[in-house]
């Protein structure tokens, strides 16, 4: 099997990866409130999501880790969509326009970070 090329869409989720995972863990009272309830330890897992994102990263980054680092971000942009889900619906009533639009925009914007994460999965 081959590897995926480091294209310029590989590159740029690993980007997006570092700057997530680093937030996650320099500021994760920031991520707790959107973490769905019925998800215990909230600050265990925006840290472990954080580690998660980075590790992604750096799997992206290398031919020999794309493959598997490729399934484990679609699969971790797929687990932390319900939290994604609950922003949006925690400020859809919100004055904060600004907020609003970047907690709704996030929506959409996951379908080619997926799209990104299987092309590098699949080689």
């Amino acid at each position: 099997m081959t590897t995926s090329p480091l294209t310029r869409d590989i590159k740029a989720l690993s980007g997006i990866f570092v700057i997530s995972g680093a937030l996650h863990l320099a500021k994760p009272e920031v991520y707790e409130p959107i973490v769905p309830s019925l998800v215990p330890a909230h600050r265990e897992v925006v840290l472990a999501s954080g580690v998660a994102e980075l590790l992604c990263a750096g799997g992206l980054l290398h031919p020999r880790t794309r493959r598997v680092a490729g399934w484990a971000s679609a699969a971790l942009l797929l687990a932390v969509y319900p939290a994604n889900i609950k922003m949006a619906n925690d400020v859809k009533d919100s004055r904060k326009t600004g907020l609003k639009t970047a907690a709704f925009a996030r929506l959409p914007l996951q379908l080619p970070m997926i799209r990104t994460a299987l092309r590098a999965a699949r080689g």
